[in-house]
């Protein structure tokens, strides 16, 4: 028996875990997994496993990575995952194995309190609301016993707070060691306990954003590590390419107004200078987003140009931000603070300038509004390139790992996004019993999706499955404008709870669904991944269409264009695959636990009309297939 063997065999029938952790139950395919992430840290390899659900992946790769001797980062794709990581399952695996790891957890800055900022707006005095005050009041008290600072220990201030930004930094207005806080700082001190640490846990967000930085040369936030192991893989490409591109918005330009007459107030005579600019920077920034009132919501940045009032209101914001710029550097000798905001005004002065005259090749320039704000983007089309510099300079071990990586078994679009060259690749089916704990229900005789009556056919069709489920269950939607028809047409129709997203936070509407027992929770984009609702209060999921990006998406209507340009079918080449993945993600909040039973509705006639829809139902877990109703309601009669 090698080492990896051993590794394996801790998760055994005669392990350490079968014997202390309440019902652990050995699983062939986690033993497998946690041999060959063994072996990739150690020989620092590329590694692609998909875990069915059931699996479980997260001691598959814990238990290595904590025997390996090595300094690991184990990046969640969300925060909440990252804490459930580091608060119960890092613990529950070190106490098995009297492990003696030092663990951190680390998160993106915004995520702690900043001590100057706090200082900062409790001085100024000024709120928008009595609730915004009452928080301030709060964060003050909390501020004074929080030993991390870590925003998620304070419960009372919701984190859609406008208070939030205005008592935590970002990398432009924080100011390092010059910053009369520094000592205490909880930025700074959480990333001295991670340069310390065996094992990191982040997330994709604050590791993309490190590994972007370090590619432009300004420094790390990360400690070095021999191996990567990135649990929820399949969102690390759409991450990357965020993290690659360069950005400028509306609130990052009038923040740096605020934070320049802020600074200048702690300076004699400053704020006299500054005001006027200031002033023009915020007028400037609001008449270009006025002008983009006019234009789709998101687009090709070229298109938005051809409109003569976003041109002229664009030439305009260059020149004041410029402006700004010229006086902040007459001033910026005066304070670490308003050299801080010159830097920041400089650095937006260049990627405006970037985006506005397109000097980096091979990218997409494009735009997003809301109601209030607008971002400019300038995103590369190919992230293979990028990735790949970055694992040859960490030197490194990384694993890749998720419940949904391959298309029918096929691991090439993954490992082509990301440039992934001849990596290992395993592939373990979940232990869990689909032929007899699942159904797949395909409606018969529903229309085309670009129907204008589909969405009321599809709730036509759904209404007696949920009869027949009494309720319990999830209906996914591929767009809120389909989620919100289905909602008014459900609202009088059905006897169960009706949560629908929107109208209550995320965490809350699963949390009420949970306890209702018989609801139904109409959710879209969020709820088709990182929801787990175990045992009978989910016994049906409902997938209105095949979930194809949205085709507006200025990035994908480029990325497209360049692969028909290079001969590759962009539809099959890009957009299968890419829903694929999605829809296997929708359909993985069905069967969570092995005593699980439920059915998955699928709703989009396509699968069986067109001949992609066999990809897509050779990707899905193998349960029976049916179009007929009766069989649904003998399998919960």
């Amino acid at each position: 028996m090698n080492d990896y063997d051993e590794v394996a065999g801790l998760l055994g029938a005669d392990g350490p875990f079968a014997r202390e952790v309440p019902n652990f139950a050995p699983r062939a395919a986690q033993q497998a997994m946690a041999r060959a992430v063994a072996e990739a840290i150690e020989q620092r390899e590329v590694l692609v496993a998909e875990a069915g659900t059931g699996t479980g992946k997260t001691f598959a790769y814990l238990v290595p990575a904590m025997l390996s001797g090595k300094r690991v980062i184990v990046s969640t794709g969300t925060k909440a995952l990252q804490d459930q990581l580091y608060f119960r399952d890092l613990p529950r695996v070190m106490a098995v194995l009297d492990a003696r790891v030092k663990a951190s957890l680390l998160k993106g800055r915004a995520n702690y309190l900043c001590l100057y900022r706090l200082d900062q707006t409790v001085r100024e005095g000024t709120f928008t609301s009595k609730d915004e005050a009452r928080q301030l009041a709060i964060v003050r008290a909390w501020s004074a016993r929080t030993r991390r600072g870590d925003r998620m220990e304070l419960a009372e201030v919701p984190e859609e707070s406008p208070l939030w930004p205005r008592v935590t930094s970002t990398p432009d207005n924080c100011l390092g060691s010059e910053c009369p806080f520094f000592d205490d700082c909880h930025v700074f001190r959480a990333r001295r306990e991670a340069a310390d640490a065996d094992v990191v846990v982040v997330n994709h967000h604050l590791l993309f954003a490190d590994l972007a930085l370090k590619q432009e040369g300004f420094g790390e936030i990360l400690p070095g590590a021999h191996a990567f192991i990135l649990d929820e893989a399949h969102q690390v490409p759409e991450l990357a390419g965020q993290f690659f591109s360069v950005s400028v918005s509306a609130r990052q330009l009038d923040e740096l107004g605020k934070d320049a007459l802020t600074e200048g107030g702690t300076v004699t005579g400053a704020t006299s200078v500054l005001l006027e600019p200031c002033e023009a920077l915020h007028k400037s920034v609001r008449e270009l987003r006025l002008a983009m009132d006019r234009l789709p919501q998101r687009g090709a940045f070229d298109a938005a140009l051809r409109h003569d009032a976003v041109h002229e209101s664009l030439a305009a914001l260059r020149r004041t931000l410029g402006d700004l710029a010229d006086v902040l550097a007459g001033q910026a000798e005066r304070s670490r603070g308003l050299a801080n905001v010159h830097e920041r005004a400089e650095a937006l002065c260049g990627r405006l300038e970037r985006i506005d005259e397109h000097t980096g090749a091979g990218e997409v320039r494009w735009y997003e509004t809301t109601a209030r704000t607008f971002t400019l983007h300038a995103t590369p089309l190919d992230l293979a390139t990028p990735m790949q510099a970055l694992r040859e300079a960490a030197q490194a071990a990384w694993i890749h790992t998720s419940a949904t990586l391959s298309v029918a078994g096929d691991f090439g679009h993954f490992c082509g996004q990301l440039g992934l060259v001849d990596p290992v690749e395993m592939s373990l089916e979940s232990p869990f019993d689909y032929t007899r704990q699942a159904l797949c229900y395909l409606p018969p005789d529903l229309p085309e999706p670009r129907s204008e009556d589909f969405t009321a056919k599809v709730v036509e069709a759904v209404l007696p499955v949920l009869e027949a489920s009494n309720g319990r269950a999830f209906l996914l939607f591929t767009s809120h404008r389909a989620l919100q028809r289905a909602a008014e047409l459900l609202s009088d129709r059905v006897p169960w709870p009706l949560f629908v997203q929107g109208r209550a936070p995320r965490h809350q509407l699963l949390e009420d669904f949970r306890h209702s027992g018989h609801g139904v929770l109409l959710g879209a984009a969020s709820f088709w991944e990182g929801v787990d609702v175990a045992g009978e209060a989910l016994s049906v999921v409902v997938i209105d269409k095949l979930p194809f990006a949205a085709p507006d998406d200025p990035v994908l209507q480029a990325r497209l264009e360049a692969m028909d340009q290079a001969g590759v079918n962009p539809f099959m080449g890009w957009q299968v695959p890419t829903a694929v993945i999605a829809l296997k993600q929708g359909a993985g909040r069905l069967i969570r636990d092995v005593h699980d039973r439920g059915v998955l509705v699928l709703c989009d006639p396509r699968l069986r009309t067109k001949g992609y829809g066999k990809l897509f139902l050779a990707s899905l877990p193998p349960m029976p297939r049916t179009t007929a109703l009766a069989d649904v309601q003998a399998f919960f009669g």
